[in-house]
């Protein structure tokens, strides 16, 4: 569903009506995190703005994410909407300013999407949240040492982490949004609870990909695998996105996840459920 936001913003924008949407799908992604990306071919591509100094984040005083803002051709937010879900309502909204800005012939069925991997409506039994690895909004650590900040730190797994609990294996650097994998390999452990595990990952700064294997109670996957992991738990990261690890074919229950990265270089920014 976060194609069909991207959709209402361009055509949105083209029509006189605005709907920004504040770190929606791999933009806002990139957005949040202030990775550094070609923002003049984003906005040409897609008619979304990328947002990588939080300027038009903190204008609207911002405070979840994903945020729409919908506004018409006359500068007037019209209407809001926070996190998931009411697409339909969402799009209702921009054919009504649309049709307040001159639009005629509008097709008035909204569209349909079946969205697949990460874009997957989320289950209805998610209990665990959105959590950052940077140490500026980071929860639930649980490695025996303590996170260092802007310094490099070998940091050893818990043994038995608790229901969303998480830690670093290996040589890392902490920042304030993401944590950089200074030597390989490397590897973070997650005890989580929801049908599927997304990880926002980068690359090494120098665009070579960075491979990694996951596994699930320590094995691999098999059919638990996500769009972006195979079977076996092996993938490979060659670009800053969102990447679905997980999905739970079975009854959802308490696992623990851990991910090891056989090459140097990955910034890990977060994990998100669904």
């Amino acid at each position: 569903m976060k194609n069909l936001a991207l959709w209402i913003s361009a055509t949105a924008l083209i029509c006189g009506a605005v709907a920004i949407a504040s770190g929606t799908g791999d933009e806002g992604l990139l957005g949040q995190f202030g990775l550094v990306v070609e923002q003049d071919a984003v906005l040409a591509a897609t008619g979304v703005p990328i947002d990588s100094d939080h300027s038009i984040w903190r204008a609207f005083r911002n405070e979840y994410w994903p945020a729409d803002y919908f506004i018409d051709a006359k500068g007037r937010i019209r209407y809001r909407h926070f996190g998931e879900g009411e697409y339909e309502k969402s799009e209702r909204v921009i054919q009504t300013l649309l049709k307040e800005n001159g639009a005629t012939s509008l097709d008035e069925t909204t569209v349909r999407i079946t969205p697949e991997g990460p874009e997957a409506s989320p289950s209805e039994d998610v209990r665990s949240p959105e959590t950052y690895v940077g140490y500026a909004r980071a929860e639930n650590f649980a490695s025996p040492e303590r996170m260092a900040r802007d310094s490099r730190e070998t940091y050893s797994p818990p043994a038995r982490p608790g229901l969303n609990q998480w830690g670093l294996d290996g040589s890392w650097k902490a920042g304030a949004e993401s944590s950089k994998l200074e030597s390989a390999p490397g590897k973070i452990v997650f005890r989580f609870h929801s049908r599927d595990l997304h990880m926002v990952l980068g690359p090494a700064n120098n665009g070579t990909p960075v491979r990694f294997k996951v596994k699930l109670n320590g094995t691999a996957p098999g059919g638990d695998h996500g769009s972006d992991s195979n079977a076996d738990g092996t993938g490979e990261v060659r670009r800053p996105r969102m990447y679905q690890l997980i999905r739970q074919k079975g009854p959802i229950k308490d696992v623990t996840f851990e991910i090891e990265f056989i090459d140097p270089g990955i910034e890990v920014f977060s994990f998100t459920f669904g």
